[in-house]
């Protein structure tokens, strides 16, 4: 999420920048200049917007970006780097604004002249540092409010390894745990800080990976003499669908020294299997907006369906239930209770009737659902308290369909868990595709195609397909 945050907020700037170039120039040049027209600004907007300077604005628009780019200034390191900032502001002001002087001598009537161009300098240098002081400290603020905790392991046990280790532990955002190491070598050949922290061999990354909530994989291991083990960790994180970082050490150095830089303490090599950019801030608004908007619209039907659970058995209205999110991650996601007291405990006797292939647990006729749970749920209304989970940031409006720890412990095959690589959701193409009329191996391949694919126009698609899946209950068991 905070590689989104800066992803947004680098756009913004972009756009920032641009209205201020123009907001900017056309009020400097409208001042100085309408005066001059005895018609007013009528006469002058008249005058002046022809194509000949309609093509001069895209030129100077050209030009800035250029000099802003030249000078650093969407480069997100810079943004915590306030006087260094200020400093390339006023030198990409001045670039800018000593090309544009060159633009008063293509001034047919002499109104763009010098002066023009020396109150531009004072007033875009001004808006700009004020504008953008202001841009980076919000963006500040989102991202610290915004940053997840990321739980990371570090594959190798030398001294670059020791090195990551160090300095994620120096950081002053504590934005990331390093869970422990792993490695093949002998115990004798590692560093007591690693040794003391080693939580299992290159072989069994794969399970720990499969069985832990592991957000990161950070591989320090030396590419020259690790290249098929580096190879391998890169095959199990695709198959489990965690983020890899690998530092390399292509080159052995004797006078030069390494420094940390950039976003990541060392240069690194990130591979992603899900996005990591500014649509999930707009993702995750979406899913503010319509959770709220669904609990505020939805309340007389929440409060009928609650009523209506307590009073035709007893019990708890909401049912609360262990289940697998993003990255392992177990959370509460809540449910209408549909089914007797004591269900969970009478699942183990029902098992041998389950009607579903793979892993996870289905009855068409399941005798442990009440009469209004039976209709609560071919109507979806015993989801509807997940709109909570949506608010808590545990679930999205859309993504997979959170799985319960019995299902999951099922698993036979490690390349399952890369479903649980991105947030789950209300709905999916599963709950669009028949739902529990599409058999285990179908489900997880649309899982899988939805997180390949994702895009907020999938997202819109598949939320507008829910609305008639669910009022004729198609699927629902």
């Amino acid at each position: 999420m905070v590689h989104a945050v800066r992803s947004l907020i680098a756009r913004v700037m972009w756009l920032f920048d641009d209205a201020v170039a123009v907001i900017v120039m056309l009020l400097t040049y409208t001042v100085m200049s309408v005066g001059r027209l005895p018609g007013g600004v009528q006469e002058f907007l008249a005058v002046r917007l022809t194509i000949r300077n309609l093509a001069l604005a895209i030129v100077f628009m050209v030009i800035w970006h250029t000099c802003f780019a030249l000078c650093g200034l969407y480069e997100p390191r810079l943004r915590n780097q306030v006087w260094l900032g200020a400093l390339r502001i006023v030198a990409a002001c001045t670039m800018a604004a000593a090309a544009l002087s060159v633009f008063t001598l293509a001034s047919r009537s002499g109104a763009f002249e010098l002066a023009v161009v020396a109150y531009f300098w004072v007033a875009v240098v001004l808006t700009e540092l004020i504008g953008r002081s202001t841009l980076a400290a919000a963006g500040r603020y989102v991202e610290r409010h915004t940053r997840e905790l990321k739980h990371a392991v570090i594959v190798g046990s030398g001294p670059m390894a020791l090195r990551v280790f160090n300095a994620i532990q120096a950081r002053e955002s504590k934005d990331c745990v390093v869970v422990g190491f792993v490695d093949s070598r002998s115990l004798d050949d590692m560093p007591v800080e690693v040794r003391s922290r080693l939580i299992g061999s290159l072989e069994e990354l794969e399970s720990l990976l499969s069985r832990e909530p592991i957000d990161q994989v950070l591989i320090a291991l030396p590419v020259k003499s690790s290249y098929a083990a580096i190879q391998r960790v890169v095959e199990s994180c695709e198959r489990v669908g965690v983020e890899l970082k690998y530092f390399p050490d292509l080159f052995a150095v004797s006078l030069a020294r390494q420094a940390f830089d950039g976003e990541d303490e060392q240069p690194a090599m990130k591979l992603q299997l899900v996005a990591d950019d500014h649509r999930l801030m707009i993702k995750r608004a979406l899913d503010l907006a319509g959770a709220t908007c669904g609990l505020i619209a939805l309340s007389p039907l929440l409060l009928g369906c609650a009523l209506a659970v307590k009073f035709t058995s007893p019990g708890p209205i909401v049912f609360a239930q262990p289940r697998y999110g993003r990255n392992r991650r177990l959370f509460r996601m809540y449910k209408f209770r549909t089914m007797v007291q004591d269900a969970e405990r009478l699942q183990g006797a029902l098992e041998a009737q389950n009607e579903a292939q793979g892993p996870v647990f289905k009855i068409r006729s399941d005798p442990r659902v009440t009469r209004v749970g039976r209709v609560m749920r071919r109507l979806s209304l015993d989801e509807l308290p997940q709109l909570l989970n949506v608010l808590q940031g545990d679930m999205s409006l859309v993504g997979p369909r959170p799985l319960p720890v019995r299902d999951v412990s099922r698993f036979s095959e490690t390349w399952l868990m890369r479903r649980f690589s991105v947030k789950p959701g209300l709905t999916c193409l599963w709950q669009v595709n028949g739902r529990s009329d599409v058999d285990f191996d179908r489900w997880v391949r649309l899982d899988l195609d939805y997180i390949d694919n994702w895009s907020l126009g999938l997202d819109m698609r598949i939320l507008f397909k829910t609305v008639p899946v669910v009022l004729w209950g198609r699927g629902a068991m």
